[in-house]
């Protein structure tokens, strides 16, 4: 049987972003596991992942939460240092 720690140490991602995946997501940490684990090797993951955390770092903003904020700027900040893809900008579908 898998631990979480075994399925965090196989998906690429530290805890910290597996947790910002199942805040954003309302899902377990270990579904947020596999998930992003999913997304960070697809094409578009990465910078999906990316996404996330921006969109609750700017709900945290807006009410009020500066630490939480905080908290997720470092998550990010690390999540692009060590997945450069994250920087990537998504391809747009024709009519989008």
């Amino acid at each position: 049987m898998l631990t979480y720690e075994d399925c965090v140490s196989l998906c690429d991602l530290d805890p910290e972003e597996i947790d910002a995946i199942a805040e954003h997501e309302h899902i377990p940490e270990i579904v947020a596991a596999a998930m992003g684990n999913y997304l960070v090797h697809s094409d578009d993951g990465e910078p999906c992942i990316r996404s996330l955390i921006l969109d609750d770092m700017a709900r945290y903003r807006e009410t009020g939460d500066k630490e939480r904020e905080e908290q997720l700027l470092l998550v990010l900040k690390h999540f692009i240092a060590t997945h450069p893809r994250a920087e990537m900008r998504r391809h747009s579908r024709p009519g989008q």
